[in-house]
């Protein structure tokens, strides 16, 4: 699995699909490139709180994806994951399962307008 780091890959996959659950946010849409690897991006914003808990926010997604999306993603697609408050006091298992139930709903859910035209 490999990093995503440009802003315009970020921007791209803000217009994809989304799902929301207590612990985390995940946005997904198909690489453009057509390549069958999985790529991963991972945001905290300053209105979570001071570096400290931005860190920890952004290590947990990072092991969190590191354990569940070779097993549940789709081959080909990008992913970002973004934290919210709760992330980094979130019970573990937890922020598993919330990704679990992200991946399958933003696979289950239907393209919105601007990518079918």
């Amino acid at each position: 699995m490999s990093r995503l780091a440009k802003r315009s890959d970020f921007l791209r996959l803000a217009r994809g699909q989304r799902f929301t659950t207590e612990g985390l946010v995940l946005q997904m849409q198909p690489n453009p490139a057509g390549g069958e690897g999985l790529r991963a991006g991972f945001t905290a914003t300053k209105k979570l709180g001071n570096a400290v808990v931005r860190n920890r926010t952004k290590r947990r997604l990072r092991e969190v994806a590191r354990l569940v999306l070779p097993l549940f993603a789709n081959p080909g697609c990008d992913y970002v994951l973004i934290g919210r408050e709760a992330t980094a006091s979130r019970p573990f298992a937890s922020l598993i399962e919330d990704l679990k139930r992200a991946l399958v709903r933003v696979h289950a859910a239907r393209p919105r307008k601007a990518e079918t035209e």
